[in-house]
């Protein structure tokens, strides 16, 4: 999501009846020990590869050397692509992108008032996704400023060096004023999609309708937003019949407008292939807080990731309720432990565990516990999309939810995707003696998730098994001098293995804690800054060693520090 002020605006980001930033118990126990039983022959079915998804406000970043490269970089993480969001396709600019803005550029009227269509910009974001082996997550949206309703005008801003027009500051978000065009608009996008990339590749994309229409991103009413819908996915199957379309990507706290939306459809016989929707874990008060440069927080806050699966769990019964949509595909297109995306650090010193260790073990936490709710909900999450991407013009940590830092530094937030990434295609049998559970839907306490040892393990098709455990709990803030000693003992096995051991902590797989400890500069030499990229992969916790099954097992031992991943990889060897 993204805002321009630093204040939390109070018209519906988050009406959940959900607590942000609950504290965590300071007096509850740590984890000391915990015994994880793997079971490589308990075949759970393919494993759902929610985490292939990321997506990000500035569309014109996508095709940076940068954005190119990043994209890259998650190319190698997977053998069938990502799916990547981008907005603002359809604002109007001139391709300059700042903090949470960006455009495609796409619908202008001539001097006689007929549309004319230009996808300059659009070829360059799309080529760089498809190039690197992803697909588009269309987010077909907003309203470019030639289609704006007169009743735009009346959102006025105040002239200042830094302000553009009422456009940029939110103009944009209002209906369409004539939905014929934007319906042709759509389809000539479409149209255009398919005959550049051809319909093997764009068959696998996602078209959609807007982004958060129950808060400020749409400026009508939802009435006018469902009709917009019906003409936006009539223009889309009209264009490429075989096209998956849905929506409405609204907030966690939407859950009348999304039953709205699911009734207008049905009523409407409207196509409607996924449905989507998004969660946060946190909203810090304030967002910015103005001060000296590195200030404390005003209070000390965290992600709570029980608040975004309650989030989640209720708009699946929601999509639940209607026969027709409760076996769609959920897409929750923006989940994310922090918002917004570009406040950083600096302006609330909270947003520093987008720097840390905390990030990439919350994240490999979320999506095993998303897994869990898939076991137990009416329907099910099939992606689960970080908002991240990176940002122009930073300082180095400048602590913002980014999977890149200045001077194109990974923070340890990647490798938390790269550990996922080595997991197989078939989910295996694996429990934790110390998993935390997840709390009822109606435990609205607001409790975070207290510290807990758990477990996500997958083999693959050449009998490799993969063993993610975690050591984690919902407060940033919280640390233990003490490692828990941990025993992972994997059966199903047979013969001799490579052991691999890979691991995210403070002293592993972390830019950041090597950036600190050389004094934090903003000017690093080039020997510091070789040093820092030295540590920013994903790296061995261990050398490799030989293991041999006894007795169809092989135990093996682990010690966590708070919070840590630990990715054990088990090759047979011939």
């Amino acid at each position: 999501m993204s805002v321009g002020s630093d204040v939390n605006p109070g018209i519906g980001i988050d009406e959940s009846p959900f607590p942000k930033n609950a504290p965590s118990d300071p007096t509850a126990p740590h984890v000391r020990t915990a015994h994880v039983r793997v079971d490589a022959g308990a075949d759970l079915g393919e494993l759902t590869r929610l985490w292939e998804s990321i997506g990000y406000d500035e569309f014109n970043w996508t095709y940076t050397p940068t954005g190119r490269r990043l994209l890259g970089t998650f190319g190698e993480m997977t053998s069938t692509g990502f799916h990547v969001r981008p907005h603002y396709v359809f604002c109007s600019g001139s391709g300059f992108a700042i903090p949470h803005w960006g455009n495609g550029n796409v619908y202008h009227e001539g001097p006689d008032g007929q549309p004319a269509y230009d996808f300059t910009m659009v070829d360059q974001a799309y080529d760089a996704i498809v190039e690197a082996g992803h697909h588009v997550l269309v987010e077909l949206a907003f309203t470019p400023r030639d289609l704006l309703p007169e009743e735009a005008a009346e959102l006025t801003v105040t002239p200042s060096p830094t302000v553009y027009s009422n456009y940029e500051a939110g103009a944009w978000a209002y209906p369409p004023r004539d939905y014929e065009r934007w319906g042709d608009l759509v389809r000539a996008h479409v149209r255009h999609c398919r005959e550049r990339y051809g319909d093997d590749e764009v068959g696998t994309w996602l078209w959609e309708l807007w982004n958060e229409p129950d808060i400020f991103y749409w400026r009508g009413t939802p009435q006018q937003f469902y009709e917009l819908y019906s003409v936006t996915a009539a223009a889309v199957r009209d264009a490429m019949p075989a096209a998956k379309v849905g929506g409405p990507a609204v907030t966690g706290a939407g859950v009348e407008f999304l039953r709205g939306f699911l009734q207008h459809a049905r009523d409407h016989g409207d196509p409607l292939d996924f449905v989507s929707f998004h969660t946060k874990g946190s909203a810090f008060t304030p967002w910015r807080v103005y001060g000296p440069t590195g200030g404390e927080a005003p209070e000390q806050q965290s992600p709570s990731s029980t608040k975004m699966l309650f989030e989640v769990r209720r708009m699946l019964r929601v999509m639940g309720e209607f026969a027709e949509y409760r076996d769609l595909p959920a897409i929750v297109d923006e989940c994310d432990a922090g918002v917004p995306a570009h406040y950083s650090a600096y302006d609330n010193a909270n947003f520093g565990f987008q720097n840390t260790e905390y990030y990439p073990v919350f994240q490999v936490k979320l999506m095993k516990k998303l897994l869990d709710v898939n076991d137990s909900e009416p329907a099910r999450v099939a992606e689960a999309t970080s908002w991240s991407f990176y940002f122009e013009a930073e300082r180095y940590f400048e602590g913002t939810r980014a999977f890149l830092t200045a001077g194109g530094v990974e923070k340890p937030l990647l490798n938390g995707y790269r550990a996922l990434a080595h997991l197989g295609r078939t989910r295996v049998g694996a429990v934790s003696d110390a998993a935390q559970e997840i709390p009822p839907l109606d435990d609205t306490s607001g409790a975070s998730m207290a510290e807990e040892v758990d477990t996500l393990a997958a083999r693959s098709d050449d009998g490799a098994v993969s063993v993610l455990v975690w050591r984690h709990t919902d407060d940033q803030y919280r640390s233990d001098d003490v490692d828990a000693d941990v025993t992972v003992s994997v059966a199903g096995l047979t013969g001799r293995y490579r052991l691999r051991h890979l691991r995210i902590d403070a002293e592993h797989s972390n830019a950041h804690t090597v950036w600190k400890r050389l004094g934090s500069p903003q000017v690093p030499s080039e020997e510091e800054l070789a040093l820092i990229r030295s540590r920013q992969g994903l790296e061995e916790y261990e050398p490799s060693r030989t293991v041999t099954a006894s007795d169809g097992a092989v135990d093996l031992r682990v010690r966590l520090p708070l919070p840590s991943v630990s990715l054990l990889v088990l090759e047979p060897l011939s």
